[in-house]
């Protein structure tokens, strides 16, 4: 990658800048701060800063292999097309008989979550399910709501153990849900 290393000088003042707003940023400096939070924060979320420690294993993040991870990445979205648009309006656009829809819808009655996402979003997820011409997986939550609204679609018990918060594991169910 050409000129690499005169960007890692970029990554450095992002790491120092992590509370600062980033549209003082250049484009460069967004990015690699973009990266640096997915690296290392819990979970890819890089809003609330829950970075996670661990004496048994080493950082996500190796500066030294920065243009290897890169590549790795490059070639593996190198056929993959990003849109930025509703989820309704994206699964419309794509709906073909040999697309495959993955939905991770935020669960229902959690808390955590930024955005709004009423009763009526799973609604029409599972509406979308039962009447598109692609296939879809959706993983969310156990609820009696959820459970109801997604009937009449394959509905699989996953058992899960979550781990936040280090050795605090709580075991839960999810479902995978398929049309």
């Amino acid at each position: 990658m050409k000129n690499l290393s005169d960007n890692l000088s970029g990554l450095w003042l992002v790491v120092s800048c992590l509370n600062g707003p980033p549209e003082t940023l250049t484009d460069i400096q967004r990015a690699a701060r973009f990266y640096y939070l997915q690296q290392l924060t819990f979970g890819a979320k890089p809003t609330g800063r829950n970075f996670g420690t661990s004496t048994t294993t080493p950082l996500r993040l190796n500066l030294t292999r920065l243009e290897e991870t890169l590549s790795q990445a490059h070639l593996r979205l190198a056929r993959v097309t990003i849109e930025h648009l509703d989820w309704q309006q994206c699964v419309k656009r794509y709906d073909r008989e040999h697309t495959l829809f993955y939905l991770d819808p935020p669960y229902w009655e959690t808390n955590g979550y930024d955005n709004k996402f009423d009763f009526d979003q799973y609604e029409a997820i599972a509406e979308l399910a039962k009447t598109s011409k692609g296939r879809f997986v959706v993983s969310i939550n156990d609820h009696p709501d959820i459970r109801q609204v997604f009937e009449g679609l394959k509905i699989n018990e996953v058992k899960i153990n979550y781990t936040i918060g280090g050795n605090n594991r709580k075991q839960s169910k999810e479902l995978i849900i398929c049309n």
